[in-house]
């Protein structure tokens, strides 16, 4: 079976790597996303057959202690050497090692990408205790050594957003303009979702996976967790629920172990987790309670980067982007886990029940609709129109009105989103009806738009037809299509 064949999704970063195979220059690939997002099964899988070395660093290893795995990683290979006593000899024995099972290539073997030797370094971050200067040792290694050769790739892996964004992505130092490619792994989409689960042999309906997917998002790792012959309601309980549950105390895991100074992250999160609308940078600022400095830029990039929050710019052309939780998992938890003590089975069955429920599953729902743009354009029918995606919230007299989701088309229309969950067809009746008027009319007044506006309904089963909707609505889109 080809490495490819195991992967699920991941075909832009599969291309990606494939192509550094193939490349005429030595590779130095950084990939980073958030914990249990795949990193080390995509690299894994998709360069077994040409990895000459692994290691990993050890999360809050001493310098001792990371070199001891450096050490056995060479002798599982083979490579006995004495233990090294600081990373300028690690890397001497590296560069020995490597000419010996990897001797150079010559440019026209290496383009043909057989010759391609990989060295993955996983969780990278680690490796770089205090005082161990490696990050200086594999500056020189790299610039010194490998930039030389044409035959070898170098990946370098790391759930410490912080850390690959600051130290390697953007140094100032040895390794400036040093990585050829960066790869930032995001969750799955829901089409990818129900890949993995369908893989697993679990034939739930796509609004089941859609309900699961607003409480756990497209992180491969917890949707792994879900077992064969459990219900949505069931495999929530146990996960985030019940006394022990896997994903119980994840939230604390996953910051503590991306960011330091996780607690300015945490802080930022909550904020945004306590509004639905989103907020700018200095509003963030007051409702976090955290300076309005270098520090704050940096846990908001950090956040972003790392998928747990995504900046709009707002449709009305002000400079102040708002930011906003897009992280399901995260926003699930700070509304219902966190504030709810380990229950017996039963507990989120009886949460779908109550008043809030409703509230929170069309958030989510209008979450999950706006990360799946693309799927909802070539729903309409649009894919090869440009056009510019944004929000749009009301002023003045017109405080209140708010479009999360708006598709300014350059074919001369814009798409009014209107995003509904709902477990049967959903109705327009007279009320909403005049709410839905009004909100275009305010719409058209304030932005004085020359283009025809569309609205557009996105439902889970679709609409009900009534008079309503032939009047108001010019076209449709149901979750069905949020997969494709």
């Amino acid at each position: 079976m080809n490495a490819k064949d195991t992967i699920i999704g991941r075909k832009e970063e599969c291309a990606q790597l494939e192509r550094a195979l193939r490349s005429p220059r030595a590779e130095l690939i950084a990939v980073y996303g958030r914990r249990r997002i795949g990193k080390t099964f995509l690299i894994r899988s998709l360069y077994k057959k040409h990895m000459v070395l692994e290691w990993s660093g050890i999360y809050r290893g001493t310098l001792a202690d990371q070199l001891h795995g450096f050490h056995d990683a060479l002798a599982a290979r083979g490579f006995k050497r004495p233990a090294p006593s600081n990373w300028m000899e690690a890397f001497a024995q590296l560069r020995e090692y490597l000419t010996k099972v990897a001797p150079e290539r010559k440019s026209r073997s290496a383009r043909r990408g057989a010759a391609k030797k990989v060295i993955f370094i996983d969780e990278f971050p680690w490796l770089d205790s205090r005082r161990s200067r490696f990050l200086a040792a594999f500056s020189h290694w790299w610039n010194s050594y490998v930039s030389r050769r044409n035959d070898l790739v170098v990946v370098i892996c790391g759930s410490a957003a912080s850390y690959m964004i600051r130290k390697v992505l953007n140094d100032r130092g040895g390794l400036h303009n040093r990585v050829t490619q960066r790869l930032r792994l995001a969750p799955f989409s829901l089409g990818e979702t129900e890949q993995l689960l369908r893989r697993n042999r679990i034939r739930w309906t796509r609004y089941e996976i859609l309900q699961l997917y607003m409480a756990l998002g497209g992180v491969p790792h917890y949707l792994e967790m879900v077992e064969r012959g459990e219900s949505v309601a069931q495999a929530i309980d146990r996960l985030c629920f019940v006394r022990n549950g896997y994903l119980r105390d994840e939230f604390d895991n996953v910051f503590a172990s991306l960011f330091e100074h996780s607690d300015n992250h945490e802080a930022v999160v909550r904020a945004l987790a306590s509004v639905r609308r989103g907020l700018t940078r200095n509003a963030v600022a007051a409702k976090a309670k955290l300076p309005s400095g270098g520090r704050l830029t940096a846990t908001l990039t950090e956040l972003e980067q790392s998928g747990f929050i995504e900046r709009y710019a707002p449709y009305d052309g002000k400079k102040d982007p708002l930011y906003r939780l897009t992280d399901e998992y995260t926003l699930f938890y700070l509304r219902y886990v966190a504030s709810t003590r380990a229950g017996r089975a039963g507990t989120w069955q009886r949460m779908t029940f109550l008043p809030a429920y409703r509230a929170w599953s069309g958030f989510a729902f209008e979450t999950i609709c706006i990360k799946h743009v693309d799927a909802i354009k070539g729903a309409l029918g649009i894919s090869g129109v440009r056009s510019v995606e944004g929000s749009w919230v009301g002023k003045g007299e017109d405080r209140g009105a708010q479009v999360d989701l708006l598709i300014d088309r350059d074919d001369q229309v814009i798409n009014l989103c209107e995003m509904k969950f709902s477990n049967k067809p959903f109705r327009i009746d007279r009320g909403y009806a005049a709410e839905l008027n009004a909100k275009i009319a305010a719409f058209t007044s304030a932005t004085r738009t020359r283009k025809s506006v569309f609205l557009t309904l996105i439902t889970t089963h679709g609409v009900a037809g009534n008079a309503y909707s032939r009047q108001l609505m010019e076209s449709e889109v149901t979750a069905d299509a949020l997969f494709a």
